[in-house]
């Protein structure tokens, strides 16, 4: 307002203090009454499922095995003499009757032809031993000549013919000493490296040259306990009292499995004393050598007959303190975690022997995602899917 009688006007901007608070005593309760827009819910994830089936499983028994050729040759030096040739790559497959080692033959060729000489001197006295002892004979026929004589020429014969029989045989020797200069493959097989090159004398006391192992077929030999052997026995063992036939698997070192089976033949007669376990032994088709004398492999044995048994893929086998369990989606689509004992493996799967049922979804995806309780939003895959 303005003074001096000036009539006061108020300002548009300026309301009265009452109307004020009015205004914000209606407002803070709208304001605060207002609804608040709701929190959007978190997504389910996603798992893959497989369910629990019953599959026909071969009763099965695993142990620590390894390859064994069925043939290993190693070849030494029979003769003394310096090496001329080696006659084949270190590594390379070799045939029964391939030249290996070649050794000087210069020496030994001279000592057959000696001895050929020898026996053909040896054969001349024989010869003429022979004619003066009929011509004796015949002289004392006729009182010609004396016994005595003729006793003579009968000794003088006999010991050509002794003669001429030690030089064949010397003659026998040559040959054989000849021969043994070159060394030939005894089998088929592998051959492995060389100990001594071209230029090197060699002989009986040098020791092994190199070594050939057979490749096709090829043995596995694992040890047994008597125990785990009554358990076979027992296996076998069908209601008529004869044996089921078995067949032997094999996995390699990777965990895969070798694609030929082996037929067992041998199980060893006599138990080690100190391990109380005996040698079982079966023979393994190798045509594309993929088994390498010596290597460790695991030996199944396995019944051919097969039983209807629980199997999940072994993606959905989980581990902890207490124990191995899986993971179960629910008709609620909730996780549970379900304590169960697993029985031998099968390839991709494994038995379940305790656990589980037929039909439930365990998960095999995406495990480590979840937890007991969750709702998931379950995914099941095709049978022929494999679990990453």
């Amino acid at each position: 307002m303005r003074s001096g009688g000036d009539t006061m006007v108020p300002h548009r901007c300026m309301a009265p203090l009452w109307r004020r608070v009015f205004l914000l005593g209606f407002l803070l309760p709208a304001a605060c009454n207002a609804p608040q827009q709701a929190a959007a819910p978190a997504p389910q994830p996603a798992v893959g499922v497989r369910p629990a089936e019953m599959r026909g499983v071969n009763q099965s028994f695993q142990f620590v095995g390894h390859i064994k050729a069925v043939s290993k040759v190693d070849l030494r030096a029979r003769v003394e003499g310096f090496l001329e040739q080696v006659a084949f790559r270190e590594g390379q497959a070799v045939r029964t009757g391939d030249l290996l080692y070649q050794i000087e033959k210069v020496q030994f060729q001279a000592q057959l032809d000696q001895a050929k000489a020898n026996l053909a001197s040896a054969q001349a006295v024989v010869t003429n031993a022979q004619l003066q002892y009929d011509r004796q004979v015949s002289l004392s026929q006729r009182q010609f000549s004396p016994q005595s004589v003729v006793d003579q020429d009968k000794a003088n014969l006999d010991s050509a013919k002794a003669n001429a029989l030690q030089m064949k045989a010397a003659l026998t020797q040559a040959e054989v000493n000849l021969g043994y200069t070159e060394i030939r493959s005894p089998i088929d097989g592998l051959i492995g490296r060389t100990a001594y090159t071209v230029g090197n004398l060699v002989n009986p006391a040098s020791g092994v040259l190199a070594t050939i192992v057979s490749e096709d077929p090829i043995y596995v030999l694992f040890p047994v306990s008597v125990r785990d052997l009554e358990l076979i026995r027992e296996a076998r063992r069908e209601e008529t009292g004869s044996l089921a036939k078995i067949e032997i698997r094999i996995r390699l070192s990777s965990g895969a499995r070798y694609p030929h089976r082996g037929v067992w033949d041998l199980t060893d007669p006599q138990v080690d004393q100190q391990t109380d376990t005996l040698i079982m032994r079966a023979t393994v088709p190798n045509s594309n050598g993929q088994l390498i004398d010596g290597q460790f492999v695991t030996a199944e044995v396995r019944l051919r007959q097969e039983e209807p048994r629980l199997v999940i893929p072994q993606a959905a086998l989980q581990f902890d303190q207490t124990g191995y369990y899986a993971l179960v989606v629910d008709d609620q689509h909730k996780v549970q975690q379900r304590r169960i004992t697993p029985g031998q493996n099968r390839d991709a799967d494994v038995v379940v022997t305790a656990g589980l049922q037929e039909g439930d979804n365990v998960i095999v995806d995406g495990v480590q995602k979840v937890q007991p309780g969750q709702v998931v939003q379950a995914n099941v895959l095709a049978p022929e899917a494999k679990s990453q």
